[in-house]
């Protein structure tokens, strides 16, 4: 397990080192006499790239809705037709941009009934000359578990509640490639646990936490347009925290992108089930290395200025 975390902090800075130095080449590379400060149109074609937020916030005045659907796995085949025909979970969501820079929202999924609550805020924006390299944004959300249940780790409301941070750093290298790298901590205000019972009185001998309460993971993202409306899209989420049982698995997607001036259209496949990004890196259980362990999912959203 401590082998696994050094490789992934190597993982982190590593990755980090490569965004920079192709960031600093590409603005060595033009000193243009006057340098264009208007930021970089696109860099992304949507808030949204598979599973991971993209550093992009809409203009002041927009108004976005989102819907964003998985299958089950395709593990039983034509049975289910490739998951299709399965248990799927589904989030709505409602965003809007009040001021420049800042995107507010909320969201409803199906999986634990859960409510949740984000803002992003773009702290950076690549400029065409490249006087600023990248676009960084920051992303926070909170979400309520709302089922109606009675479970003894859930004896206080605060203990439904969890929280996902995400800051983004991402450039558009072309017009047509753009690359995100994005490192994140989730939290949740309890987990579970593993208690050990005496037989003969009934009384709790120990308890054990299955996972800590909060979970680093890094997003690597990428967006590779092949016709102006038409993009190829892959995203790899890796883990960092090793808890003390059952951590989670990476997940691996890719699929196609197709857009308009207001909608946009993401059909792929990948091994995370959940929608909501803290849940997806904490429980993850599909194993990417096992073709039966993906699913078919999409994201569509529409957007309105006003």
């Amino acid at each position: 397990m401590r082998s696994m975390s050094v490789i992934s902090n190597q993982v982190w800075y590593l990755s980090f080192c490569l965004i920079f130095g192709l960031a600093f080449i590409s603005n060595a590379q033009d000193e243009a006499p006057e340098r264009d400060k208007r930021p970089v149109r696109s860099t992304f074609s949507s808030v949204w790239l598979i599973d991971n937020q993209t550093v992009e916030v809409p203009i002041k005045g927009t108004f976005e809705f989102d819907i964003q659907h998985r299958f089950s796995t395709v593990a039983d085949g034509y049975d289910n037709l490739w998951g299709l025909y399965s248990t799927s979970n589904i989030r709505l969501g409602l965003t809007f941009s009040p001021v420049d820079r800042l995107n507010i929202g909320f969201g409803l999924t199906k999986s634990f009934h859960s409510w949740d609550f984000h803002a992003k805020y773009a702290l950076l924006k690549q400029t065409r000359s490249g006087s600023t390299p990248l676009s960084i944004s920051y992303l926070v959300n909170m979400a309520i578990d709302t089922r109606n249940i009675d479970l003894t780790f859930y004896e206080e409301g605060i203990n439904r509640f969890s929280y996902f941070h995400q800051i983004m750093f991402a450039r558009r290298f072309s017009t047509k490639f753009s690359f995100q790298v994005a490192p994140s901590i989730s939290h949740f205000n309890v987990v579970e646990t593993y208690r050990e019972i005496d037989g003969s009185t009934g009384e709790v001998v120990s308890v054990e936490e299955t996972k800590k309460n909060n979970h680093m993971g890094l997003a690597f993202s990428g967006r590779l347009k092949i016709t102006d409306q038409t993009s190829v899209l892959a995203n790899y989420d890796l883990p960092l925290t090793d808890h003390p049982l059952d951590d989670p698995k990476g997940n691996f997607s890719f699929g196609l992108e197709f857009t308009t001036s207001a909608h946009a259209f993401q059909i792929f496949l990948g091994n995370y089930d959940d929608i909501l990004p803290q849940r997806n890196n904490f429980f993850n259980r599909n194993d990417p290395s096992l073709v039966s362990n993906y699913l078919i999912g999409f994201n569509i959203t529409r957007m309105w200025n006003f």
